[in-house]
């Protein structure tokens, strides 16, 4: 299969109508077919379910905020919804879902929330059956309460991580039937503003991307307890580079060689290499994503390539990466997209 299905998930302030889809081709080495897949208000986090048949959206609805289920047609990539889950308040910033597409969470920066959803036989969305408030604050002044940025599933899916930038920490949930019960907090440094978690593919292994210092904080994660021990912070950006950035995602290639996480203001993707015994990060180089705000990027199944999406000059930039050194070299830069932020590709 030379031609793989892409979605990206848009904010809607002003040219942007919902959720795109696009192709890339690995035998052209090039991004085309960029099409809105599914009008929706602000779908800002997509994802897709390890079996390719659904994708799901954070969303706006009038002056209630959720998510939306849709269904995937397995030969065009084509959308079409089944239904939505919303309440009172701001839209979600992060949707996730488990390998067998039966619990699905939510985290919300703006009302404090976690929520956890339970799917139906037919695909659809149940009503909520956690729905989690944090409390807390932080020394920088963008945490004057909880924003909570990610809610996901451990490798083992045991456990439920929720990751709190506003009081600096990364909390653990039981999970029993969609039913969240904190198990574990663990805190970050102070002002650091942790965003979201990648786990190392062995599962000892948890990588940590903080938006308000760029650092990478590398965790060691217990799988009998859910618990995190700090092993190190690594920043992002160079020592010298004194303009506003915030760190945004982070991404692990399937082997756990390399660690990628995205920087926005310094404008670029920073690779690292992966101790294997270890876990520890060593930097490798800064690789520019041509572009402005790069709020999300996506290795493709093949992970022979790497796309970044940049939202505020409306662009994605396409690398082609070398498996052996994890560097990228970027081929294309010109993929217009509206306010893209992020990026899911269909599972082979």
């Amino acid at each position: 299969m030379t031609k793989l299905i892409g979605y990206v998930g848009t904010y809607t302030k002003e040219e942007s109508k919902g959720v795109y889809q696009f192709t890339l081709d690995t035998k052209k080495k090039e991004i085309t077919d960029v099409k809105l897949a599914a009008e929706l208000d602000n779908p800002t986090y997509v994802t897709v379910s390890d079996d390719n048949k659904n994708l799901f959206a954070v969303a706006k609805e009038g002056e209630k905020g959720g998510v939306t289920v849709f269904s995937i047609n397995s030969e065009t990539g084509e959308l079409t919804k089944i239904n939505s889950q919303t309440s009172a308040g701001a839209v979600p910033c992060h949707v996730s879902v488990n390998h067998d597409k039966s619990n699905v969470l939510t985290a919300n920066y703006h009302t404090t929330e976690i929520v956890s959803y339970l799917t139906n036989e037919d695909g659809s969305l149940g009503p909520a059956t956690s729905i989690i408030k944090h409390e807390g604050s932080g020394p920088h002044d963008r945490q004057e309460k909880p924003h909570m940025h990610y809610a996901g599933f451990t490798p083992d899916e045991k456990y439920v991580i929720a990751i709190d930038l506003g009081s600096d920490s990364v909390i653990t949930y039981t999970v029993d039937n969609g039913n969240l019960n904190e198990a574990q907090v663990f805190k970050t440094k102070p002002g650091s503003g942790p965003r979201h978690i990648t786990f190392h593919p062995k599962d000892k292994f948890a990588y940590v991307m903080t938006e308000l210092s760029s650092e990478v904080l590398v965790l060691h994660y217990d799988e009998k307890d859910g618990s995190f021990t700090e092993q190190q912070y690594i920043p992002t950006i160079p020592e010298d580079f004194k303009e506003t950035n915030d760190g945004s995602a982070i991404h692990i290639s399937s082997d756990g060689e390399y660690v990628y996480v995205g920087n926005r203001g310094h404008n670029s993707i920073g690779i690292f290499k992966v101790d294997q015994d270890s876990g520890l990060l060593t930097f490798i180089e800064w690789t520019s994503t041509e572009g402005n705000w790069p709020r999300d990027f996506a290795l493709d199944p093949t992970e022979e390539f790497l796309v970044a999406s940049n939202q505020k000059s409306n662009n994605m930039t396409l690398f082609s990466r070398d498996k052996s050194t994890g560097k990228l070299m970027m081929i294309q830069s010109d993929v217009r997209v509206p306010e893209p932020v992020c990026l899911k590709f269909l599972n082979r």
